[in-house]
């Protein structure tokens, strides 16, 4: 079980007691649904209600993750609803090659 504080580099997370910046971001990214979230955010704004089905997530741990995606700055409450910041669109980029790697792997997993 994590901390009930939201992960920053410089402070002990998951897997560090350094906080090292990626392991940070790690720990955020890893919390239930924040890729979710992150994956449904990719396109246009979405109400609190919206992102909730989307995400197929109860409301306490959607505004948990909300609160910890808002405060990592990728994240922001605008008048249409829950978008990604210009820096989650662009950690929305880094995951990128991540998924190209896993699409390859899945191809090389698959039963024979």
């Amino acid at each position: 079980m994590h901390s009930k504080k939201p992960p920053r580099p410089g402070m002990a997370v998951r897997g560090s007691h350094t906080g090292r910046p990626i392991m940070a971001v790690l720990d955020l990214l890893g919390r239930r649904t924040a890729l979710r979230i992150l994956w449904e955010l990719r396109g246009d704004p979405l109400t609190f209600r919206a992102l909730q089905d989307a995400a197929d997530t109860n409301p306490s741990v959607l505004n948990a993750r909300l609160g910890e995606l808002r405060n990592a700055g990728v994240i922001e409450l605008y008048d249409e609803g829950y978008g990604l910041t210009p820096e989650g669109r662009r950690l929305a980029e880094a995951l990128t090659p991540i998924s190209r790697w896993a699409n390859r792997w899945a191809a090389r997993s698959k039963p024979e």
